[in-house]
């Protein structure tokens, strides 16, 4: 068995709000709160059932799709493609405990959790202009009332 040094999940996961993280120059990308908008890669393994195409749309659609579509990053699709099969067979009668611990596993290693999201160095970008324009009332449809303060006359 290893000893010392960092591992995986060893100690608390990197802050990019605190003064250690900018230290040591830890930035997280933005991935964009509307998900991937790009078409979804051809699947990599064989027998794709029904229920494994509609996750894997799914998947595809997601914001962490954006960084998965990086070329740098096409080393995950079989991941991705193994963190989809076992999502439809943990949906099953069958599945085992097995099956649920490792597409948990599977979902950090491809950032589908909040610790797989830090973990991956990813952070969900917050569209807070967006939210802002929705929870403004909408526009009234009557016409503005005339002035009713007139200047005078100076003398």
């Amino acid at each position: 068995m290893a000893r010392g040094g960092a591992r995986n999940r060893s100690g608390p996961q990197p802050d990019p709000s605190s003064g250690r993280s900018d230290r040591r120059g830890v930035k997280f990308s933005a991935l964009p709160a509307e998900g991937y908008a790009g078409a979804a890669p051809e699947w990599p393994m064989p027998n794709q059932s029904d229920r494994e195409s509609e996750l894997w749309a799914w998947a595809w659609s997601t914001p962490q799709a954006c960084a998965w579509a990086q070329p740098s990053e096409s080393w995950r699709l079989h991941t991705i493609a193994m963190w989809v099969r076992t999502a439809a067979v943990c949906e099953g009668d069958e599945a085992t405990a097995a099956d649920k611990g490792s597409l948990h596993r599977f979902a950090d290693q491809i950032g589908m959790t909040p610790a797989g999201l830090k973990e991956n160095g990813w952070a969900v970008a917050v569209d807070e202009v967006g939210a802002r324009a929705a929870d403004r009332p909408a526009a009234e449809s009557t016409p503005r009332p005339a002035r009713r303060l007139r200047s005078a006359d100076a003398q």
